[in-house]
């Protein structure tokens, strides 16, 4: 929790990674806007709905989805991993916020990081676990 001296307004930070995205999130007592990169959400994310409902499902868990503004920072990956690794940092936030939303964005899962992530390659194949062509003569 950090606050500014000028504002006085209380920030909540979280951080959330998923594949190679990382982004840090900052709750502040807003009206529910979302701001990714200086950018509005919407447009960040290509108005794609779902990323953008996914994002703000942790705070529709706990009914505060018009109370808090949303700014990101966030680099890396693609838009899905990105849209991610932002809803793993709003539920961290949300946790730092009160104790108790622990519990709810728990059982939901929104605070369990994704680990799956890019395979090597290996040496002798194509990619991870594609082999050359086999040929029988």
């Amino acid at each position: 929790m950090q606050t500014t001296a000028s504002e006085d307004k209380v920030v909540y930070w979280g951080t959330g990674r998923r594949k190679s995205a990382i982004a840090r999130v900052r709750l502040i007592p807003g009206s529910g806007g979302l701001t990714v990169n200086g950018k509005p959400g919407n447009i960040y994310f290509n108005r794609i709905a779902s990323y953008i409902q996914s994002i703000k499902a942790p705070l529709e868990t706990l009914g505060l989805e018009n109370n808090y503004d949303i700014l990101v920072t966030s680099h890396g990956g693609g838009l899905t991993g990105q849209a991610d690794a932002v809803k793993l940092g709003v539920a961290r936030a949300l946790c730092e916020l009160a104790p108790e939303n622990r519990q709810p964005l728990k059982v939901e899962g929104y605070l369990t990081r994704d680990p799956r992530a890019k395979e090597r390659k290996k040496y002798g194949l194509h990619k991870a676990r594609k082999a050359p062509q086999y040929s029988k003569r």
